[in-house]
């Protein structure tokens, strides 16, 4: 009986050994770990009910609140500007004019101008000799000391570089190393990339001499050589154009200078307006199609000028130019811009022979245009003080112009909030 049971306990441990060799054999095997460096990371979407979605949303929610009450406070700040300035004041922001060749200083307070726009002249000095960067830094320096000490409101300070034929800073050899090229010679040389390069690299430059505004790109639709506007254009179709000319904007933002999208509604095959009128028969559905694309590619790049040309666009309106016309600003606000419209240069012969009273800058700010370039500003600003006292002009029209400058003046950070 001993023996069985002895013989019983041995077995029994033998099994009990061979099965912990099986279990060990099983556990050879090293289960996965996860990786302790790896951060949890937050899903893509949240559900829509989620604890993160509604924190998320009221986060998105107060950002929103506090630009709104930025922006109420920004117009507050605004309207206080506005009430508190005279009626000349306010006329006088509404002139972007070419700066005068003597005594500029004095005139920028004289008339209380909004902007000045500087000419190959303008770069020279009394012999005609190219002023240094440090002497032209300078002077602007002294026209915006000027308005600070007049209004209390920073100059616009524009300038032509669209490069190639229409230069006017690059061709001050002190300011910058080449002339600035045409956009179709930089797209040969290297596509939609060398426009952009060029654009920052220039703008960047006028910014830090002190230019704010380039009047700049041209929008207009041109792919033949005949066009008067083509060599000034991207040469290309209308979609192609509207991709051109909002990247141009994006790049001049970022380079601080205001963009001015030209010219309005659109150039065409239409003759020079420098030298006479010009009659654009194109029916509207080839506006809405082609050449009206650029421009509101451009506005919706946060272009804060549009340049409105002298052509007649009997589609529109088949009496005024453009620049005169009621009907095509109200298109250029129905097409949602809401920053400053201005004119092509009232001084051009296209435009003359329709105020025979003088009194052109009078059409051009009843027509929708919030601010008139022109060379003759020393006679048209007294006749627009004038139109007001005797009631041709609203002074509320006079108003909502002005509120536009200021307005564009501030979202440039010329203007403090």
């Amino acid at each position: 009986m001993k023996r069985f049971f002895a013989l019983f306990l041995i077995t029994f441990l033998l099994t009990l050994a061979g099965c912990g060799e099986r279990q060990v054999d099983v556990q050879t095997e090293e289960p996965e770990l996860p990786l302790a460096a790896e951060e949890p990371k937050e899903p893509k979407y949240l559900p829509e009910t989620s604890p993160a979605r509604e924190q998320q949303e009221a986060e998105e929610q107060a950002e929103q609140e506090d630009e709104a009450a930025r922006e109420e406070r920004r117009e507050e700040t605004l309207r206080a500007l506005l009430e508190g300035m005279t009626l000349e004041e306010k006329v006088g922001q509404l002139f972007f004019v070419r700066c005068p060749e003597s005594a500029a200083a004095d005139k920028i307070e004289q008339y209380h101008l909004g902007g000045v726009l500087l000419f190959s002249r303008d770069y020279q000095d009394s012999m005609g000799g190219w002023l240094t960067a440090q002497q032209f830094t300078s002077k602007l320096e002294s026209y915006q000391v000027t308005a600070a000490y007049d209004t209390g409101i920073p100059l616009f300070i524009g300038s032509d570089e669209e490069g190639g034929t229409v230069t006017r800073a690059s061709r001050n050899p002190n300011l910058f190393p080449s002339r600035s090229k045409s956009p179709q010679e930089l797209y040969a040389a290297g596509g939609l990339g060398a426009i952009l390069n060029d654009a920052a690299q220039k703008n960047d430059l006028l910014f830090k001499y002190g230019i704010n505004v380039n009047f700049a790109p041209v929008c207009d639709v041109s792919t033949s050589p005949n066009d008067f506007i083509y060599a000034r254009s991207y040469g290309k179709n209308a979609s192609e154009t509207a991709e051109y000319v909002e990247s141009v904007v994006s790049v001049m933002n970022d380079e601080h200078v205001a963009a001015v999208l030209k010219h309005f509604p659109g150039y065409g095959d239409n003759k020079d307006t420098h030298t006479g009128i010009s009659v654009d028969e194109r029916p509207l559905e080839w506006f809405q199609r082609s050449d009206l694309l650029p421009f509101l590619s451009g506005i919706r790049a946060g272009a804060p000028f549009v340049l409105v040309s002298h052509n007649i666009v009997r589609c529109m309106d088949d009496t005024l130019p453009a620049s005169l016309s009621p009907a095509v600003h109200q298109l250029l606000r129905e097409m949602g811009f809401t920053g400053v419209a201005l004119t092509d240069d009232l001084a051009m012969e296209a435009v003359s022979a329709y105020a025979k009273d003088g009194n052109i800058a009078v059409l051009a700010l009843q027509a929708g245009n919030d601010m008139v370039v022109t060379t003759d500003f020393e006679k048209q600003i007294p006749r627009v003080i004038a139109a007001v006292r005797d009631g041709t002009l609203d002074e509320s029209l006079i108003d909502a112009a002005c509120l536009r400058v200021l307005r564009t003046k501030m979202q440039m950070g010329l203007l403090k909030g």
